[in-house]
């Protein structure tokens, strides 16, 4: 016998629903189907289960070609470690193709870029070289980046399109095809770049000049800020591998346009990441949705596989 006083509830007279009165939320018609082989991208993204992320990939695919379409923007915003998995490739096609109209980008981004377009390789071996602190002392890319950084606000440019100009000077080696900064200023594609002082390796070389990277990096929010404007009514932001910065400049920006008195709203955001962090969701996902329409998606995979797959499926759509 239990010495507790209380004694569990009597579920006898618990009141039940036919099941098919009840209905549900998920039903065979929106299941996925099996893969024809031979029915390409196309074929796959229709089998996909029109479900949680199978339906936002979709809807993202939907938007991004509305976008175009409409000449509405589409703004990237990339992370490091969207160049380190070696995407330059796939998102100058892209670029080339109309589905880009700014590429933002933070510092660890336009660093793994700019090294690629000087030799062909990046992303250092950091427990390696940690413990004696040579850590980011690469002096190429500390003199170089600076260098150009200094030289293009100095003529009133953003850094994204300094360090585009350096590179397109003759900087860039035989690999400068792979890389963004150089392949967007060839084509008049704005790329802008936003820092912290303090979190990228070119901050710590002794041509470092704060006052010109603050100034640059400045700029170019506020030139991120105009393409912002454009969102309104069909355009698209993509923050794609960045936790932390691009999702606070973009917010800032949201907000920027709107307290001048453009409208904005009904546009798309996506998040792309291998982890759903908490900035990009409410920064991105949710919060510039909040009273003005258009709606977000978090699509959560590995960068090498995800951007791949929404290029395949947007050339897909152009075939």
């Amino acid at each position: 016998m239990s010495k507790y006083s209380k004694r569990p509830l009597d579920f006898a007279g618990l009141k039940t629903v036919p099941l098919k009165e009840r209905g549900g939320k998920v039903k065979m018609a929106d299941f996925a189907s099996v893969f024809r082989a031979g029915s390409g991208v196309a074929g796959w993204l229709d089998s996909l289960p029109r479900i949680l992320a199978g339906n936002s990939f979709r809807a993202v695919v939907d938007a991004l070609v509305e976008a175009r379409r409409h000449e509405r923007a589409i703004i990237w915003g990339l992370g490091g470690h969207v160049i380190k998995c070696g995407l330059a490739p796939v998102l100058i096609d892209l670029m080339r193709r109309g589905y880009v109209t700014v590429f933002a980008l933070n510092g660890a981004a336009a660093i793994h870029d700019f090294e690629i377009a000087l030799a062909g390789h990046t992303s250092e071996d950091v427990e390696a070289v940690l413990p004696d602190g040579r850590f980011g002392s690469a002096e190429e890319t500390g003199r170089d980046m600076n260098r150009a950084i200094a030289e293009g606000d100095r003529d009133g440019l953003g850094m994204g399109e300094a360090l585009g100009r350096w590179l397109d000077s003759g900087a860039a080696s035989e690999h400068a095809a792979s890389s963004v900064l150089l392949e967007a200023y060839r084509q008049g594609t704005p790329v802008t770049v936003h820092v912290a002082i303090g979190t990228d390796t070119p901050h710590t070389h002794p041509a470092a000049d704060a006052a010109a990277i603050g100034s640059a990096s400045h700029r170019d929010f506020r030139l991120l800020s105009a393409y912002v404007a454009d969102l309104n009514e069909g355009g698209v932001y993509l923050n794609v591998g960045s936790a932390v910065v691009l999702p606070e400049v973009f917010l800032k920006a949201v907000s920027a346009v709107r307290n001048l008195g453009h409208p904005l709203a009904n546009f798309t955001t996506a998040d792309f990441d291998f982890l759903q962090h908490y900035r990009p969701r409410v920064n991105v996902v949710e919060r510039p949705h909040a009273g003005s329409g258009g709606a977000g998606y978090a699509i959560t995979g590995h960068h090498e596989l995800m951007v791949p797959l929404l290029a395949a499926a947007l050339i897909e759509r152009d075939s």
